[in-house]
């Protein structure tokens, strides 16, 4: 997912097309909500369903998003607790966390004294 969007913001594409799943959707309603992403639709296809994101564009076709970063993968898992989720770029990136109450944005789970596996960072 966040291939797709990295290549798709380097071109100054509209939206892209994603293969559904639910963390994947959580995701993208993380990215809404914090502004990254002006929004989200599901669309249905064949075999499986497909998140249409409709990327965000600032100043003349300058991307919301400056980096994505995976952080955990299925090699090396990342888990860290409430105390030692990041802050990223002064307050200005979020990371996005995969925690027991579901996947939230880092400064939400450190609000509900709540760590997890940290999916990925967002600038």
């Amino acid at each position: 997912m966040l291939n797709r969007m990295r290549n798709a913001l380097m071109v100054r594409h509209d939206s892209v097309l994603i293969p559904a799943s639910r963390t994947k959707v959580a995701i993208a309603r993380i990215l809404k909500e914090e502004g990254f992403i002006s929004d989200y639709e599901m669309v249905k296809g064949k075999p499986q369903r497909i998140i249409k994101v409709h990327l965000r564009y600032i100043e003349r076709n300058k991307p919301a998003i400056s980096s994505l970063e995976r952080v955990s993968k299925p090699g090396l898992r990342v888990y860290l607790g409430r105390g030692e989720l990041p802050r990223l770029g002064g307050g200005m990136g979020i990371s996005i966390v995969s925690t027991s109450r579901g996947v939230m944005a880092g400064h939400v789970a450190w609000r509900q004294g709540i760590g997890g596996e940290v999916l990925c960072y967002v600038m």
